[in-house]
């Protein structure tokens, strides 16, 4: 998701952002030592002298739930999954009417749910994320209070099961908040299926779920978080099962939906999945329009103000049903939209199943025409499709994207598997428009594919999205800002105030929204950039794509990223993780004394932060020619907080970090000039 950041003087009202991930260690170019340093600059002071922390490894920082997985073989230290690795999927068949007079859903359900795991599970839980505009819910920010969802039925198996009475009745169901569980009479055993049948309503709130869903004017339905929903259990914790109380997002298994949406003619479906009945809705001329949009690579105008009215065929009984398939998700979404523009086209992808071929998806943008920077919005979503799967190295696997204006719900984006909805961004420019959608299509793969728990580390979803957004940015606007900068930037307004968390604090449990939003957001992305310049960019891009590729359609922790960069990098990063994601040290080298005498310039690197990082210095002498010199990490590590270079000649300038790669807090000391 994408906000914009909040100010540090607004301490106190929760946010919600958007996405990227990672972090750093010394690369083999950082560490080489220069053939002209002296014994002098290899000197180092022994941590006794020193006042200054050095960072412990973070392994009793590992919960030992973790380490169970692996003895388990469920996973490994070295990043990859284990040879018993398993999680468990569904298969959802959903009937669905939206009743825009009434702002009314109804909804029915069989869930097919599968225990691939080793486990006899006696007990089924569930996910009524609409609880959270219930009565009296648990929530972190104000909500709309619509009554949250109302139970008609819920079976397994075919039989009925009753609401428990007390805590302590063998079986039945349970609602507490957003949690539903059910206690059935045979507990489901390894290998074993179970099917759900639930049936309900709610009342759809104008700006649900901190505005990721809702409605706008008489004319924009956006639904999500809207169907009871499994949680998960995995080989780490077993069952998820916190509260959804509208700041941290989500933690889902994959799965399979058939879904049938039913709403009146002239009302436009768009949603997560493949249309299988686009023929038997759309006229023939909007479907054939749609046909010939996606397969050109220039935008086609699918739907017109000439063709409001008459977009969809018109049966007796007023209302038409949109079916729609998808596979391999973990979540499902859909836009009803009235009067709404329908531009559409295609994106290159890459040679997804590699037969050679060049593979495309559909893709679509559905926007009013109270939202004008919108008629770039396919352009823009085509080509963050086409950038962030080379970006990436993963090609985008679904059969469309599509992009829908929510002016009025959203101020900035929230994504879903294939749909996302996003603001009308009528004040702000069309890069911005450009920025979001790119953000919230790089959430496609982090945590759509690579499926991380949202809930407690949304900084590895929103951080690793964020730096690929930046990244597509680049790639779309390479005369423009330094977006790396910009997030480097956001990141230090926190540093130095009581204000941060550290990026391991669980998401739902940060004091402040700014904390939250800064620790979810720019830092992790930062992070990236550091990690990018220390481990040198192939293997930085080397480490990431092996991240995605060894987790795709899994659920990674922490430590499996943590021990995949390490692995991939050939390197012991316990400094960076403890320095940069469980503490909240800062980052501050300095340029002390340069002094010359005897045609040799002495140059005093200081390091007064107590994040440890290399430090990259350019050095210019007074004929004009510049030299770089490094101070491995190593240095600081050992306890010093100073170091010295030498160099022939007398120098002008001195400047450390000139490529400011690292988030260092004051640059004013990073400089010398004579």
């Amino acid at each position: 998701m994408f906000t914009p950041l909040p100010s540090s003087k607004n301490v106190i009202l929760p946010v919600v952002f958007a996405a990227f991930l990672f972090f750093g260690c010394t690369g083999p170019q950082q560490t080489t030592e220069d053939p002209q340093q002296t014994s002098e600059e290899k000197a180092v002071q022994k941590p006794s002298e020193l006042d200054r922390l050095v960072p412990n490894p973070i392994t009793e920082e590992i919960p030992n739930a973790f380490f169970n997985a692996i003895d388990n073989g469920t996973r490994t230290m070295s990043g990859e999954p284990g040879n018993n690795y398993w999680t468990q999927t569904a298969n959802y068949d959903i009937d669905v009417e939206l009743i825009p007079a009434d702002t009314l859903v109804k909804g029915s359900a069989t869930i097919t749910y599968y225990n691939n795991s080793p486990d006899t599970l006696d007990a089924l839980h569930m996910e009524l994320a609409q609880n959270l505009h219930a009565e009296g819910a648990q929530r972190s920010s104000p909500q709309e209070v619509t009554g949250g969802i109302n139970l008609h039925k819920v079976g397994l198996n075919g039989d009925e099961v009753s609401q428990l009475q007390t805590r302590r009745d063998p079986t039945g169901y349970g609602v507490n908040g957003t949690h539903l569980f059910i206690r059935p009479q045979n507990a489901v055993t390894p290998g074993d299926s179970a099917k759900i049948q639930v049936a309900w309503d709610f009342k759809i709130p104008q700006r649900g779920a901190s505005g990721r869903m809702g409605y706008n004017e008489d004319n924009l339905f956006y639904i999500a978080y809207w169907y009871p929903q499994m949680r998960v259990y995995d080989d780490v914790f077993g069952w998820m099962t916190d509260q959804f109380t509208g700041t941290s997002e989500f933690y889902h298994d994959f799965a399979g939906y058939n879904v049938d949406i039913t709403v009146p003619e002239q009302w436009v479906v768009g949603s997560t999945g493949q249309l299988t009945n686009g023929q038997e809705v759309l006229t023939k001329d909007i479907f054939q329009r749609l046909d010939k949009a996606h397969k050109s690579d220039t935008v086609v105008s699918v739907v017109t103000e000439d063709d409001f009215g008459s977009a969809t065929k018109s049966p007796e009984n007023g209302t038409l049903t949109w079916s729609f398939e998808a596979q391999k998700v973990r979540d499902f979404a859909f836009s009803v939209t009235k009067e709404s523009k329908w531009d559409a086209t295609r994106a290159s992808v890459g040679d997804l199943d590699n037969d050679g071929e060049e593979e495309y998806t559909d893709i679509n943008a559905i926007y009013r025409s109270s939202a004008p920077k919108w008629t770039d919005g396919a352009k823009f979503t085509q080509h963050a499709i086409t950038f962030l799967s080379e970006q990436t190295d993963l090609e985008y696997p679904w059969p469309h994207m599509t992009s829908v204006e929510g002016g009025g719900i959203i101020g900035g984006g929230m994504e879903f598997p294939m749909i996302t909805i996003i603001g009308d961004y009528n004040n702000q420019s069309s890069q911005a428009l450009y920025g979001v959608i790119a953000h919230e299509l790089a959430h496609m793969w982090v945590p759509m594919i690579v499926s991380t728990n949202e809930r407690h580390y949304a900084w590895m979803d929103e951080g690793t999205t964020t730096y690929n957004e930046n990244q597509a940015k680049k790639a779309s606007y390479p005369e423009g800002l330094d977006f790396d900068l910009q997030d480097i930037n956001s990141y230090l307004q926190i540093t130095n105030t009581d204000a941060e968390g550290p990026i391991m604090r669980w998401s739902n449990h940060h004091y402040n929204g700014f904390a939250y939003g800064i620790a979810s957001y720019p830092k992790p992305a930062t992070m990236l950039v550091s990690l990018r310049s220390l481990l040198g960019e192939e293997t930085f891009n080397k480490a990431l794509h092996e991240f995605i590729e060894r987790w795709k359609y899994k659920h990674p922790y922490p430590w499996d990223m943590f021990n995949t960069f390490e692995d991939v990098a050939g390197q012991d990063l316990d400094w960076f993780w403890r320095a940069w994601y469980y503490e909240t040290w800062t980052l501050d080298q300095a340029v002390g004394n340069v002094s010359t005498q005897d045609g040799t310039t002495r140059i005093i690197i200081e390091d007064h932060g107590q994040a440890p990082m290399p430090a990259n210095v350019e050095i210019t002498k007074s004929d004009g020619s510049t030299l770089s010199r490094t101070i491995p990490v190593k240095k600081w590590l050992e306890g010093a907080t100073q170091a010295v270079i030498t160099v022939d000649g007398e120098v002008t300038n001195v400047l450390i970090d000139p490529d400011k790669n690292y988030p260092d807090t004051n640059r004013q000391n990073n400089s010398w000039k004579k």
